[in-house]
Parts: C-alpha cells; structure tokens; sequence
C-alpha cells in the first residue's frame, strides 16, 4: 500500500509540474505576441506606397506567432529608427483575419516573406524566411536609400 501511495503523489508531482510548464509557455508566448504586436501596428502599405517621400516600402509578411517572423522584429525596428526618412516599413499578420488578403494579394508562399517596392510602389526584390539586417540594408541601397 505504501508503495502505491509514493506513485500516486509522483504522479501528482509530475502532472503539477507538467502543468507549471504550461503555464509558463502560454504567458511567454503571449508576452511575445504583445511584444511583436506593440513592435509592428500594421499599417495600410496602399497609403505608404503613395506616399512619395519614401524610397522604398518594405514589407513583412509573416505571424506574431512565428519564431523567424519575430527575429525579424530588430531589422524592422532598426529601419525605423535609423531609415524612418527614406523607408516605410509596413507588417502584416498573415494568420489573422485582417492580414490574410495581404497574403493572398503578394502570393506567398512561406513567411516570414520580405517585399520590397519602389517609390512607384513595383516590387523589385523578394526574399523568403529570416533576412539579415546586412543583406536587407543592402537591397534597400539597390531602391535608391542613402544609408546613413
């Protein structure tokens, strides 16, 4: 009887930590997805491609759940700060709802998918999955923006 005892609470120790690591995924996955979010407010890319002030209009397609969608997160933010007056970088989460036409308008394949358009609004470069802040400074540089 004892030793049926000592298994039964090991389950419960088991299950309970099981439970714990749960928990804890769930509350940094959301923690992510606000990050990511408050990082990215998606903008409408019809209004920033028009706009005749920016060189160059990047667009990410991709999910605030995916892993190299979020390590994107610093190369767009770095365009921000450091390209605010030459490029519009523009986020569009494909797995909702609202991001979902965007997907289907660029015909991606993969995210995270990497777009870029001219002042016209032509694309004139793709790249699919993680992109190095490097290579994305270089084919910004190819649309015409003075790196600083």
């Amino acid at each position: 009887m004892m030793v049926r005892c000592n298994k039964t609470k090991k389950g419960f120790r088991i299950i309970g930590v099981l439970l714990i690591a749960f928990l804890v995924s769930c509350s940094e996955k959301t923690n992510a997805e606000t990050t990511v979010n408050s990082a990215l407010k998606a903008a409408d890319s019809s209004e920033l491609i028009t706009d005749s002030t920016n060189k160059v209009t990047f667009i990410e397609l991709g999910s605030v759940g995916c892993v190299p969608c979020q390590a994107m997160v610093p190369v767009m933010d770095a365009m921000k700060e450091e390209l605010a007056d030459q490029v519009a970088v523009v986020f569009h989460d494909v797995w909702t709802e609202e991001g979902q036409p965007y997907g289907q308008e660029y015909g991606i394949r993969v995210i995270p998918t990497q777009i870029f358009l001219d002042k016209n609004g032509t694309e004139y470069y793709r790249h699919e999955g993680y992109f190095a802040k490097e290579a994305v400074y270089a084919i910004l540089e190819e649309g015409g923006v003075e790196l600083k």
